[in-house]
């Protein structure tokens, strides 16, 4: 049973409110995630501390830092956004399903991963530089 959106709301807020685009079904993720040109910054979300405490905060930290930026925003809800999440986690492969994680695909294909693993036990701060390190590597939009 997914989430109650009540509950998820703000989290999404905080994602969507610096122009995040939701993926909230199969089609949506179909349609964006593999066939989208430059770069694309996907977030799956989470109710959990570590995405509350160092995965959305690293993301945003990441982007009004950085010097180069993804093309494309997107971003799933694990726990709520059931058929997309499912979705997603098959363009992640061969990554094991994590949530919350961060992946940055270059002209739809898989690039860089942040593990839920790199994020529990980190700062914001430590997620945004690996963010900030995989932007200058694979984006090429000045800020």
């Amino acid at each position: 049973m997914p989430y109650p959106e009540q509950l998820c709301a703000p989290m999404r807020n905080e994602l969507t409110s610096i122009g995040f685009v939701e993926l909230k079904d199969a089609q949506s993720v179909d349609t964006l995630l593999p066939t989208s040109k430059g770069v694309s910054l996907v977030v799956m979300n989470s109710v959990c501390g570590c995405a509350a405490g160092a995965a959305r905060p690293g993301v945003r930290l990441s982007l009004a830092n950085a010097e180069v930026k993804p093309d494309q925003l997107f971003c799933v809800f694990a726990g709520q956004d059931v058929e997309a999440t499912a979705q997603v986690r098959k363009y992640l492969a061969p990554f094991p399903p994590s949530s919350p994680c961060i992946a940055l695909f270059k002209d739809g294909k898989l690039v860089h991963m942040v593990e839920r693993h790199h994020i529990e036990g980190h700062s914001a701060e430590m997620i945004a530089e690996n963010l900030i390190a995989s932007f200058d590597e694979f984006c090429s939009v000045k800020a």
